[in-house]
């Protein structure tokens, strides 16, 4: 599965971007917890222009804690702040502006040794869409400025909002990039909902799904949709099937003459997946 999709404000938004990096002091870098290198723009170094940053792993509530960790000592490797955090529930997210003003604190004491009053740190939120901006924008001031909703291009333009009096936030538009090259990253990203569903195939999903969390997760799996057993190799796209069907069963997805409809049950899965029913799942580990 190759997708290419490159809308025009998004290549309108990395030019603004690049506008802007002169008034910048420190870049926050959203990323989804439970995917953090797939919903990692791969241009985003080359935009960024080598600027202080922070890693900032959103819906760390929905992602394996464990998985989670490891993400931080890998970030920490290349020499990144990384801090899980839910922009929902506000866990951690006091913790954004003490580390964005450690990372501009040299700034700080040039600005301060000319005898300059030093004004509020400048940051700029990137991600790419759907890995919850808006969410934390609003958290992040107290009350609901940026636009929010649980589908990719919600917000379509830069604004700039004060953080109190120590930081202000340039927030832009989601990015992605305009091809992937590797399927598991795009799958990665449909399945957490990054990507518009309309442009995938809601089964090849749920099949990516399957075959991951019987790997990695098989008793969230069984528990969650009451299956006695899983298939130990599902290489076999009938195999998968079998499951999906028995899940269909469980949940009434049932049509005329006993078949199942396996979109209802793609559905179901990668719904369930998303609102973290199923437990907390990373769908990718450093390794």
């Amino acid at each position: 599965m190759t997708i290419n999709w490159f809308p025009g404000h998004m290549t309108k938004a990395r030019r603004q971007i690049q506008e802007k990096l002169k008034l910048i002091d420190v870049v926050i870098e959203l990323l989804d917890a439970r995917i953090p290198l797939s919903s990692r723009n791969p241009m985003i170094d080359e935009i960024l222009q080598g600027k202080p940053r922070l890693v900032l792993l959103n819906k760390a509530d929905l992602a394996d804690p464990i998985v989670t960790a490891a993400w931080v000592a890998y970030f920490k490797e290349s020499e990144l702040d990384a801090l899980p955090i839910d922009a929902v529930s506000g866990n951690q997210i006091r913790e954004i502006v003490p580390r964005c003003k450690v990372l501009v604190q040299h700034k700080i004491e040039q600005q301060i040794r000319k005898g300059i009053i030093p004004r509020s740190v400048r940051a700029l939120i990137v991600g790419i869409p759907n890995v919850g901006k808006s969410t934390l924008i609003n958290r992040l001031a107290g009350k609901k400025i940026a636009a929010t909703g649980d589908r990719p291009g919600v917000t379509k333009g830069q604004q700039w909002i004060k953080m109190g009096t120590e930081m202000e936030l340039l927030d832009t538009p989601g990015i992605l990039w305009p091809k992937f090259e590797d399927q598991n990253v795009g799958l990665r990203l449909a399945a957490t909902g990054a990507i518009k569903e309309e442009l995938l195939h809601a089964d090849e999903i749920a099949f990516f799904v399957i075959r991951y969390l019987s790997e990695h997760y098989a008793d969230y799996l069984t528990e969650r949709f009451a299956i006695e057993s899983i298939p130990t190799d599902l290489s076999d796209p009938n195999e998968v099937v079998k499951v999906m069907e028995t899940i269909g069963r469980k949940r009434g997805c049932v049509l005329s003459g006993g078949r199942i409809d396996l979109d209802k049950v793609s559905m179901i899965i990668l719904r369930e997946l998303r609102a973290g029913k199923m437990g907390r799942v990373s769908l990718e580990a450093p390794q």
